[in-house]
């Protein structure tokens, strides 16, 4: 199974930027955005800013590692390397891919939630072992990520 990356972005508003989707015939769900590692990407790095690109129009700086969580997924070990990293931009008419080519992938909506436990703790976030380290890390996620750029 390819390893996957998720990009715990912060705004600069210090608001963590998830994704609330909605899928024909599923119950709604959140996430963090990110995605599987392509063969032409030549680094975990590289696959998250190609990520952030495709799903938010989005550029960011200060990209830091933060937790690897190895966790059993349809008969499987699914890897999700999960990055810090602080919003430089984000222009959605640049989100493009079969996220937002297929409708029956549903909507990708963009919410920005502040840094508290229950942010994360009262929605379903999925994966549920990343929403697990979000959960713990929410209030530090500022330290740990660093200041990154100044905004443009």
């Amino acid at each position: 199974m390819r390893p996957s990356v998720r990009g715990v972005l912060l705004d600069h508003d210090e608001r963590l930027v998830i994704f609330r989707r909605t899928v024909p015939g599923r119950d709604v769900y959140w996430s963090i955005p990110g995605g599987h590692v392509e063969p032409g990407d030549d680094t975990l790095e590289h696959t998250l800013h190609r990520e952030l690109l495709e799903e938010l129009g989005a550029t960011v700086s200060a990209v830091t590692p933060l937790v690897t969580l190895s966790y059993p997924w349809q008969g499987e070990l699914k890897t999700q390397h999960v990055y810090g990293c602080r919003l430089v931009s984000m222009d959605p008419g640049l989100r493009h891919g079969p996220e937002f080519e297929d409708p029956s992938r549903g909507l990708y909506e963009v919410e920005r939630v502040r840094l508290n436990r229950s942010e994360i703790t009262s929605r379903h976030l999925v994966p549920e072992p990343v929403a697990d380290y979000l959960s713990t890390a929410i209030t530090d996620l500022p330290r740990l990520i660093g200041q990154g750029s100044p905004p443009g």
